[in-house]
C-alpha cells in the first residue's frame, strides 16, 4: 500500500497535481550532512542512518528460535529462511528509498521528531510516510494508515514476546538462568519466561512523557548495540561451524539449507557488524558525551566481561574442528519428525484449513491413483 502511494503520488496523484517525482534527491539531496560538513558531514549523515536502521534489522535469528516448536523445523523453517532475503528487499530497501522518495531530509516535522526530539504529538504522527500525506494534504489516508500500522506493531510485539521468553527459557535450560523458569504449561509454554518477559513492555510507557522519553532512548541506543553484537556473534560461530564441516568432510548441500558465498559471508559480517559495533557510538566522542558514550558502548563493554566471566568460572574452552559434534539431536530431530502424523503443507492449504476448506488425502484412493479428496467443512 506505501509503495502503491508512492509511486502514484510521485507521478501526480496527489491532491496538488504534482508529479514531484525525485526532485527530493536533487533538493536538498540524497544525503544529510552530520556532526561535520563536506563529504566527510555526509558520509556521517549515512553513518547516522546505518546506526538507526540497525535497530530495525532483525529476522533470521527469530526463525531459527521457531525451530524448537515447528511440527517440520526442516521443511519449514528452510522455507521461513528463504523470505528473509525477500523481506529485507523489499521492506527495508524499497522502504528507504520510499522514504527518500516522499520526504526530504530537512522537511521541519521530520527533523523535529527524529533529530531535535521536539516534535508534538505521538510517534506515530511522525512517521515520514503520514508526514508526506499531511504534506500533499490528504487527510484521511494517514488515519487508515495509523490503523494499519497497530497491526504491524501487535505481530512486531508478539514476535519480540515470543523470542525473548524462549530465549530465557533456554537459558534456563542451560543452568544460566533460574531453575524456576524451566517451568511450563500442558500445552508447553513457559509460563514464567513469559510472565518475566511481559514486565518489560511495561517500559515503553516511558515515551509518554517529555523527560521519561530519554531514557527510552538510551534503552534503544543499548539494544541495538546489543543485536550488533547478536550479529557478530553468529557470524564468528558460523565460521567456526564452517571449519568444523570442512575438518570432518562433511558437505553442507546435505543440509536442509546451508549459506551461499561462505565462508566469505560469513568474514564479510565478522569484518563489517566488527566494524559497526567498535564505531556505533563515535558521535559521543564529537563533543565528549558521558552519557551517551555508555548507552552506546555499555554492551561493548559488558558482553567480552561477561563472556570472559564464563569462561574462566565454568572453565569451558574453544572446541576444535575435529571435535565438534555435528551431529548433535540430529536423531532426536529424525524421530520427532518421523512421529508427526501430519504432512508438511504449504501456506496456502494450511491457510484453507484456518477457514474451513482442508484438503486431504483418501489412502485407499490414493493407492489406486485417484490423488486427493477436496472436502468443504
Amino acid at each position: 500500500m506505501l509503495f502503491a502511494f508512492t509511486f502514484v503520488t510521485m507521478v501526480g496523484g496527489n491532491p496538488e497535481h504534482d508529479a514531484y517525482g525525485f526532485r527530493h534527491w536533487k533538493d536538498p539531496g540524497p544525503m544529510s550532512e552530520f556532526l561535520s560538513t563536506g563529504p566527510l558531514g555526509r558520509f556521517e549523515g549515512f553513518l547516522g542512518s546505518l546506526w538507526m536502521a540497525s535497530f530495525t534489522t532483525v529476522g533470521p535469528e527469530y526463525v531459527t528460535l521457531i525451530a524448537g516448536e515447528a511440527q517440520h523445523p526442516r521443511t519449514y523453517v528452510k522455507k521461513a529462511f528463504k523470505t528473509v532475503y525477500w523481506r529485507f528487499l523489499l521492506f527495508f530497501i524499497m522502504g528507504a528509498i520510499s522514504v527518500g522518495i516522499l520526504v526530504p531530509y530537512n522537511d521541519p516535522a521530520l527533523v523535529a521528531t527524529f533529530i531535535t526530539n521536539t516534535a508534538t504529538g505521538s510517534k506515530s504522527s511522525g512517521s515520514p510516510f503520514i508526514i508526506a500525506m499531511r504534506n500533499m494534504q490528504i487527510t484521511s489516508l494517514p488515519h487508515v494508515m495509523n490503523a494499519l500500522l497497530i497491526t504491524t506493531i501487535f505481530s512486531a510485539g508478539n514476535t519480540y514476546m515470543y523470542g525473548a521468553s524462549r530465549i530465557l527459557y533456554g537459558l534456563s535450560l542451560e543452568g544460566r538462568a533460574p531453575t524456576i523458569l524451566k517451568k511450563c504449561t500442558k500445552q508447553g509454554v513457559p509460563i514464567y519466561c513469559v510472565l518475566v518477559t511481559m514486565c518489560f513492555p511495561l517500559l515503553s510507557l516511558l515515551q509518554l512523557g517529555n523527560g521519561s522519553s530519554q531514557a527510552l532512548t538510551w534503552l534503544t541506543n543499548i539494544l541495538t548495540a546489543g543485536g550488533l553484537i547478536n550479529y557478530f556473534v553468529m557470524s564468528v560461530t558460523y565460521i567456526f561451524f564452517y571449519r568444523a564441516c570442512a575438518a570432518q568432510g562433511i558437505d553442507r548441500k546435505t543440509f536442509p539449507y546451508y549459506g551461499r558465498f561462505q565462508p566469505y559471508a560469513g568474514w564479510i559480517g565478522v569484518i563489517g557488524e566488527g566494524a559497526i559495533v567498535l564505531c556505533y557510538g563515535y558521535a559521543s566522542f564529537k563533543p565528549w558525551n558521558v552519557a551517551e558514550f555508555f548507552t552506546n558502548y555499555t554492551m561493548v563493554l559488558l558482553a567480552p566481561v561477561t563472556f570472559t566471566f564464563w569462561k574462566v568460572v565454568k572453565r569451558t574452552r574453544f572446541i576444535g574442528p575435529l571435535e565438534a559434534d555435528l551431529v548433535w539431536e540430529r536423531p532426536i530431530v529424525d524421530s520427532y519428525e518421523r512421529s508427526t502424523l501430519s504432512e508438511p503443507r504449504g501456506f496456502w492449504v494450511e491457510f484453507l484449513g484456518w477457514v474451513g476448506v482442508r484438503r486431504e488425502k483418501d489412502g485407499a484412493k490414493a493407492g489406486e491413483g485417484q490423488g486427493e479428496m477436496v472436502e468443504v467443512r
